[in-house]
């Protein structure tokens, strides 16, 4: 379009996605190229999307950790966000206010630079007890409809717990276990992608 300020959001553009999180994100104990973001990047090109998927991921970051973050790892140009961040949280027993509070500020932040969202949920560790557990598992959810944003209710949804699919931590999943989320996530990131064609059409 003559004129636009921003080529690189061209309609046939590869859609630029950020994935914001933490150790799940970044691939902890993994090759680079068995990493969520980019086992994700390449079912979704499997799929015939062009996207470049960017791992903003940070091994024990917190949500507060992330929000302290958030101006270098989405950089200029971002057209959408997976956002998984809260585990190291409900692991650490931290307020579930401080958590809620620091991912309202994320999707704040991100709301107000027009980026579309694919918030990732968490939920609390049992041992924690039942109030705990409540207030947590609550956040993702209610902060997904306050900021009209796509929500993946449990990030490991299909892989916690299962011993095949984590490494000997039992916390962190195999490269099998990333596949395993990527499969299930794939249909909230297509939804995600559509979004931003959306908008890329209502610009034009």
């Amino acid at each position: 379009m003559a004129g636009s300020t921003v080529p690189s959001h061209a309609a046939d553009a590869p859609v630029r996605i950020v994935a914001f999180g933490d150790s799940l994100t970044a691939g902890y104990r993994l090759q680079p190229s068995q990493a969520f973001p980019v086992q994700l990047q390449a079912a979704l090109k499997a799929n015939g999307h062009d996207v470049e998927i960017a791992n903003a991921g940070v091994s024990g970051d917190t949500a507060s950790g992330g929000l302290e973050r958030f101006d270098w790892a989405v950089p200029e140009g971002t057209e959408a966000v997976i956002l998984e961040l809260g585990a190291n949280d409900a692991l650490r027993g931290i307020d579930p206010k401080q958590t809620r509070a620091s991912l309202d500020a994320i999707l704040t932040k991100l709301k107000a630079r027009n980026i579309d969202v694919l918030l990732a949920g968490m939920v609390a560790p049992r041992n924690w007890g039942e109030p705990y557990r409540a207030e947590f598992d609550v956040i993702y959810p209610e902060l997904a409809k306050t900021h009209e944003t796509l929500l993946y209710p449990f990030f490991l949804e299909g892989v916690a717990t299962d011993a095949k699919l984590n490494l000997d931590d039992g916390l962190h999943p195999t490269a099998g276990g990333i596949g395993k989320i990527v499969e299930r996530i794939l249909p909230n990131v297509e939804e995600l992608i559509a979004r931003v064609k959306a908008r890329r059409a209502a610009k034009s």
